[in-house]
């Protein structure tokens, strides 16, 4: 059952990354969007499940909280050292032309580095995966367990699949490269929820990665998503985008519960 159901999440990842791809005449309105989702699955729901499964504090701290945090830093220190890195790389290339296209692909995203954006989808592809054995576990529970868990993955997979092909995107990399992130991240429920037939994750390390990558995305989210859609586009529109992103995921979670 838990994998019938994991279907329904493949389909609306896929629905998701369809309508991300569709209205690209409307960036500045999906890079909103996109923001809100993100700040909402962190706030409203990774955060919250990392807290009641990490379980002990680290001298003081929950240790959900201090790995929340580490994957801020993370992907801060990341990007930057990958920005300064392909910075140093383009200056040795002189001023050939593959070199002058790279610097134009470069300047035509604020800077972005690829990799980031790819690495921020195989981290959205973890979240999925954790997404289907969470589902797997929930049916081995009990089934009214299971559908509620079912409810909560399905809804809110349609946002992780804006949300994989929007990030992908963003940092410069190609459709296909874009296409290819969203078919894993459609996947990787199904992946996880069969899983959970041959074996069952401890909740504290679900726990524990939940926390890391919560912080990993409110940086991309924070740091990267927002200010560009609100760059070029400061629109009231915009914002409400952003708010409703965050709405609709609380709106999900409160459903779920």
């Amino acid at each position: 059952m838990a994998v019938i159901v994991a279907l329904g999440a493949f389909l609306m990842t896929l629905a998701g990354g369809w309508t991300a791809q569709r209205v690209t005449d409307r960036r500045h309105l999906v890079l909103g969007l996109a923001g809100g989702l993100m700040l909402g699955v962190v706030g409203l729901d990774l955060l919250p499940e990392a807290m009641r499964a990490a379980g002990d504090e680290v001298f003081g701290v929950p240790l959900a909280l201090l790995l929340f945090v580490g994957g801020f830093l993370v992907a801060h220190c990341a990007e930057r050292l990958l920005a300064v890195r392909q910075a140093a790389h383009g200056g040795r290339n002189g001023d050939g032309g593959d070199a002058g296209d790279h610097a134009h692909v470069h300047a035509e995203h604020g800077g972005r580095v690829p990799q980031v954006g790819l690495t921020a989808a195989a981290a959205m592809v973890g979240h999925s995966l954790a997404d289907g054995v969470a589902l797997g576990a929930a049916f081995q529970v009990g089934g009214g367990m299971g559908v509620a868990v079912a409810l909560a993955v399905i809804t809110h997979d349609f946002a992780d699949g804006f949300n994989t092909y929007t990030l992908t995107r963003l940092y410069g990399n190609a459709r296909r490269k874009a296409l290819m992130m969203l078919f894993a991240d459609a996947v990787a429920p199904v992946v996880g929820a069969a899983s959970t037939l041959l074996f069952t994750l401890p909740e504290e390390p679900l726990g524990a990665y939940l926390g890391f990558f919560g912080g990993v995305l409110l940086y991309l989210a924070a740091a990267e998503i927002l200010p560009e859609a609100h760059h070029k586009h400061p629109a009231l529109s915009t914002l409400m985008c952003t708010v409703g992103g965050v709405a609709g995921i609380w709106l999900v979670v409160g459903l779920a519960d």
